[in-house]
C-alpha cells in the first residue's frame, strides 16, 4: 500500500522503539516522516537508514518535547522545508515508578511533560497548518494503564490526561477535517519489557488471553490504520492493542 505517498508525517520519541517501528511503516508507504527525538545521533542513524532503504528523505531532527520554543521550531522549519503537515504522531514519553510517597517534584513533573505537555505543544503548533488545508491525522500514545496501574502515578496521570486531550482535540476539529485518536498498548515487545526480570514478565504476560506479547510492528500498523483516509470517520476514540488485556480477567 501507498497511503502516505508525499505526505509529511512527524513521529515524536522517532528515534527508537515503537517510534522507530511507526516511522519505518509510515516511510514505508511513501510518506516524508520527520523523526524529531532529543536522541540526534540515534534519529540520524534512523533516517539516514529510512532514504536508503525506501529512497526518500526522512528529516531528523534534535527536538525536546518538553519546550515549547523546540517545538515550534522543529514545526517551523518542517512546514518550509515541505510546505505541509499531514501527520502528527505524539510518541514522546519517559516512566519514573514509584509509589505516591515516593514520586518527588522532579520525577511526577519530567513525566507529565514529556508525555502529555509535549504532545499539547505539538498538536498546538500543527493545528493551524492542518486547519489552513482542511485535513490532518493526530495521534497520540496513551498505555493501558491509564485506567490506574499500581506505583505509576505520575504516568497513569499523564496517559489519562492523553485521553482526555485526544477527546477534546476530537471535538474542536472535529469540521475541519482533522481526527484524533489515541493508541494504549499492552505489553509490547520493547527493550523496557525486556529489561524486567524473567518471572516478573512471564507474570505479566500471563494476563494477557492471547498469552504473548505484542510486537512493535502491532502498534505501528494500528497509527497506519488511524493516520490513513479510511480512518476519516474514526476520532475521538482510544484503541487498545493489548492482545485483549483490557476486557479483564476472565472467571475460568
Amino acid at each position: 500500500m501507498n497511503r502516505y505517498t508525499d505526505q509529511v508525517v512527524l513521529v515524536t520519541g522517532g528515534a527508537r522503539g515503537l517510534g522507530a517501528a511507526m516511522a519505518e511503516r509510515f516511510a514505508a508507504e511513501g510518506a516524508i516522516v520527520a523523526i524529531g527525538d532529543v536522541n540526534e545521533a540515534a534519529a540520524g542513524e534512523l533516517a539516514d537508514r529510512l532514504a536508503a532503504e525506501f529512497g526518500r528523505a526522512c528529516p531528523a531532527h534534535r527536538v525536546d518535547v518538553t519546550s515549547s520554543a523546540d517545538v515550534g521550531e522543529w514545526v517551523d522549519a518542517v512546514v518550509r522545508a515541505h510546505g505541509r503537515i499531514d501527520v502528527l504522531v505524539n510518541n514522546a514519553g519517559i516512566i519514573r515508578d514509584n509509589r505516591i510517597e515516593d514520586i518527588d517534584d522532579a520525577d511526577w513533573h519530567a513525566v507529565l511533560d514529556a508525555s502529555l505537555t509535549g504532545a499539547f505543544y505539538c498538536t498546538r503548533n500543527v493545528l493551524p497548518h492542518m486547519r489552513s488545508r482542511g485535513y490532518g491525522r493526530i495521534v497520540s500514545f496513551s498505555s493501558m494503564s491509564w485506567r490506574g496501574n499500581f506505583g505509576q502515578a505520575n504516568y497513569v496521570a499523564a496517559k489519562a490526561g492523553i485521553v482526555g486531550l485526544t477527546r477534546t482535540i476530537a471535538l474542536e476539529t472535529a469540521r475541519q477535517g482533522i481526527t484524533a485518536n489515541a493508541i494504549a498498548p499492552g505489553l509490547i515487545d520493547t527493550p523496557m519489557l525486556a529489561s524486567m526480570n524473567t518471572a516478573a514478565r512471564d507474570k505479566l504476560i500471563a494476563k494477557v488471553p492471547q498469552r504473548k506479547t505484542g510486537q512493535p510492528r502491532d502498534i505501528a500498523e494500528a497509527a497506519a490504520y488511524l493516520c490513513s483516509p479510511a480512518a476519516g470517520y474514526v476520532s475521538g476514540v482510544v484503541l487498545d492493542v493489548d492482545g485483549g488485556l483490557g476486557i479483564g480477567s476472565s472467571i475460568r
